[in-house]
Parts: C-alpha cells; sequence; structure tokens
C-alpha cells in the first residue's frame, strides 16, 4: 500500500485537550506516522482556552509525520462562541481551506468537532474526492451538551435539549432545529463508534445515519509489567485515573471509602478538583496526584490492586480500562453506559451498580491476591486480542476500505494487485 495522506480535524489535540479522545487521536495519529503515512491536525487552540487560559502543564512529542496546525484567531474565545452559536467555522474558514488545498488527501477524519461546527463537513479539497469518516468520541452529534447528563444530576433517558442546555449554561444552539446537521452529516461516507453501545445509543436517539464499531487502542506496555519499576507506596491501593469532574463519579467512591483498609490514589486534574479534595478532606487514605504524563502512569497502574472507573453518565469507551488491562491490572466499573462492555469483552474486572456491591469488589480483590493476579491475566489477553495497535489498524482500515467502495467503486490505494493495508505498526 503507497502513504496515504491523513487529515484529522478535531477542537482539542495534545497537549491542547482535555480527555481520552484526544489521546486517542494522539496515539492514531502517531501510529500512521510510523507505518509511513503523511498526517495533518487541524484543532482549535481558541477553544481549549476557554476552558484553561494558561498554556498546557504537560508536554507532548512531536512526530516527523505529522504535523499538527493550531487554530488561532484575533478574535479569541469569539471565534469558538460564534462557531457554537451559527454551526459554521467563520472565522476559522480560510484557514482550514488553506489546509485542504495544501495537497491530496486520500481520508479526512473527524473526531470532535463541537467547535469546528458541522459545517466543516461539508467542505473538501479542490480536487482530491476524499474518504469521510467521522469518530463518535462523545454524543455530541443527539445531545448540546455532548455527554447526556440530563439537567446537570442524572444520565439522560429521553431528550428535554433546550431547558438542559440552559441548566448547564450553554447558549442555545438555534441551528440544531433546522436541517444543517442532518445535511452536513449526509457529506461523510461512515461514521464509527468506540463502543457498541455508542452506536446503540445514536440510533435509539434518531441519528438517521448508520454507526459502525471502531474499539479504541493504545499501545503495548509490556515494559510497564515486565519491568515496572518501585511501588508508589508500600501499602496497598486502588487507584483512579481521569479527568476530576462530577460526571466522573470520583465523589461517589468517598461514600465507601471510609471503610476500605487501602489508600485511594487519585491521578488527574479538572474544574471540580478543588471541590473534590474538599469531601475528601476527611479521610487521609485518599491521596491527590496531580495530572500526570503517561509515562509515569505506568508503574501507577501495575501496582494498583485495581484500577476504578465510576463515571455515572454514559462514558462512550472507557480508555482507562484498557490502559490498566495492559499492565495486567484488574478494573471496577460502574455498570453504566459503555464500560461494563470492555469488562464483559476482557473478563479483566467487576462491574457494580450499587455501593454494596462496589465494596464487595474492593474487598474480594483486597483479600483475594491470586483472583486479582487471575482476573489481570484475563484482561491483558484480551487486550492483546483486541486493543492493541495491530487490532486497531486492521478493523481501521477494513472500515476505509468498504468506504472507499461504497463511494468509489474502488479503493484508491490498493488498485495494484496483491496489495492489502499495512498493519504492522511499531
Amino acid at each position: 500500500m503507497r502513504p496515504l495522506n491523513f487529515l484529522h480535524l478535531t477542537t482539542f489535540y495534545p497537549p491542547y485537550s482535555f480527555g481520552g479522545d484526544a489521546m486517542y487521536l494522539y496515539r492514531l495519529c502517531h501510529a500512521l506516522g510510523d507505518a509511513g503515512h503523511q498526517v495533518d491536525v487541524l484543532h482549535c487552540v481558541d477553544s481549549y482556552h476557554l476552558l484553561h487560559p494558561a498554556e498546557p502543564e504537560i508536554k507532548f512529542d512531536a512526530h516527523p509525520n505529522v504535523h499538527v496546525h493550531g487554530l488561532r484567531s484575533p478574535y479569541r474565545w469569539l471565534s469558538p462562541l460564534l462557531t457554537q452559536q451559527t454551526g459554521q467555522p467563520y472565522l476559522k474558514r480560510k484557514r482550514i481551506e488553506e489546509v485542504l488545498r495544501s495537497k491530496e488527501y486520500d481520508v479526512i477524519q473527524y473526531h470532535n468537532i463541537s467547535l469546528l461546527g458541522p459545517g466543516v463537513l461539508r467542505m473538501s479539497p479542490p480536487t482530491a474526492n476524499p474518504v469521510k469518516l467521522y469518530m463518535t468520541h462523545e454524543h455530541w452529534l443527539i445531545c448540546p451538551t455532548h455527554v447526556l447528563w440530563k439537567f446537570n444530576k442524572r444520565p439522560c433517558e429521553k431528550p428535554n435539549c433546550l431547558p438542559c442546555s440552559l441548566i448547564h449554561g450553554r447558549p442555545p444552539q438555534v441551528w440544531r432545529f433546522g436541517r444543517l446537521l442532518h445535511d452536513a452529516c449526509a457529506e461523510v461516507d461512515q461514521f464509527v463508534s468506540p463502543s457498541r453501545f455508542t452506536a446503540k445509543m445514536h440510533a435509539e436517539r434518531g441519528f438517521p445515519f448508520p454507526v459502525g464499531h471502531l474499539p479504541y487502542f493504545i499501545e503495548r506496555a509490556d515494559a510497564d509489567w515486565q519491568d515496572p519499576g518501585p511501588r508508589p507506596q508500600l501499602e496497598p491501593y486502588f487507584l483512579f485515573v481521569g479527568r476530576l469532574e462530577r460526571i466522573k463519579g470520583l465523589q461517589t467512591l468517598f461514600q465507601v471509602w471510609g471503610s476500605v483498609k487501602a489508600d485511594l490514589l487519585v491521578a488527574g486534574a479538572g474544574t471540580d478538583e478543588d471541590y473534590l479534595k474538599k469531601l475528601a478532606a476527611g479521610n487521609p487514605r485518599i491521596k491527590f496526584l496531580g495530572p500526570m504524563p503517561q509515562k509515569k502512569l505506568g508503574a501507577l497502574y501495575f501496582h494498583a490492586v485495581a484500577c476504578l472507573v465510576p463515571s455515572v453518565t454514559y462514558e462512550t469507551f472507557g480508555i482507562i480500562i484498557i490502559e490498566a488491562l495492559a499492565r495486567k491490572t484488574p478494573v471496577i466499573v460502574r455498570d453504566l453506559g459503555a464500560l461494563p462492555e470492555v469488562v464483559q469483552d476482557s473478563g479483566g474486572g467487576f462491574c457494580y451498580r450499587t455501593d454494596s456491591e462496589l465494596l464487595q469488589a474492593v474487598q474480594t480483590l483486597l483479600r483475594h491476591p491470586e483472583l486479582r493476579r487471575e482476573l489481570g491475566e484475563k484482561g491483558y489477553q484480551a487486550f492483546l486480542a483486541n486493543w492493541t495497535p495491530q487490532a486497531h489498524f486492521s478493523r481501521y482500515f477494513r472500515v476505509l476500505e468498504q468506504a472507499a467502495l461504497k463511494k468509489l467503486g474502488h479503493v484508491p490505494w490498493l488498485d495494484q494487485p496483491g496489495l492489502r493495508p499495512a498493519v504492522s505498526v511499531r
């Protein structure tokens, strides 16, 4: 297969990012670069600074085959606000068009485009006819707040979007009541979601286009369990990794942690950090570590009794789960959204619905280290089969091939007989 030209469009890209979807994209771009492809990324720095005025604390390595274009407007916050209100990338359009004209793209992939606007889906290179792929990292296509967290209180059971947006402090988006989103999405050749749950949720909420299944991946982390380095502490501990926001459910762990004879280590930062620290202030077993780069998380994962994922709304995948399983560490997750799907596919942990079930799972793993090892090994074997770069690339290029055949009648990068997608990546 000849090297391909990829263009990825997203609102957030590391280090100007917050969540696991941006980390997936960073990994994907670098894996494509490792395989010899040329990759461009367009992201909105102005949108990041709406929520985080300072520069990012953590740095990320560049790649010679990955060219990152950060969109910055002299109008700063006005640019994402205008897009949020109109659905169009007005103050970003010129720069996006310049990148689209810069080369013949084979694939254009969209990620979280909430502050680029659905109008960006209708923009194309002037000469090329690329395959357009959209990955639903969030529920933005069916939810103005992205997260299906109704009235800022509970998982959304049915749409009531206008009052919900107001309660979330989001300006209502008039364009959602017209045909802009539908007509723009019609320009996309294939939609995919990282979980079967999320694809099903889009169908149930009336999204009119088929959504396929393309799970996330992370790099193999064999060194983290073969030679993990020293324990961060001698006492047993459980681990929470993620954004410190209420929808991630960290506060729900505090209710049971007074009965647990082990520490809870918390890695991450976020808008609710001060609130969560105040809630946990009376329990010395709960320790906040702050934001940590991926390179330092490996040992934390490996030595943990288990990794806890207590999100209280619908996650689209739960990338923290496979980060733990890659280190042979079992997981304990809330039975909600896509989280139980990943655990059931792996056999690498427990799901819970109540505080008593959570406490039972925690105490079981504390008392039975042999069970912890067994679940960790099951999870690791499932990780090797499903969530490595090799497994992902096999699925990823199959999706692109099928989309190309449907759109073009052939696969341009496989027009020479006998050529198949290159799935070997570092």
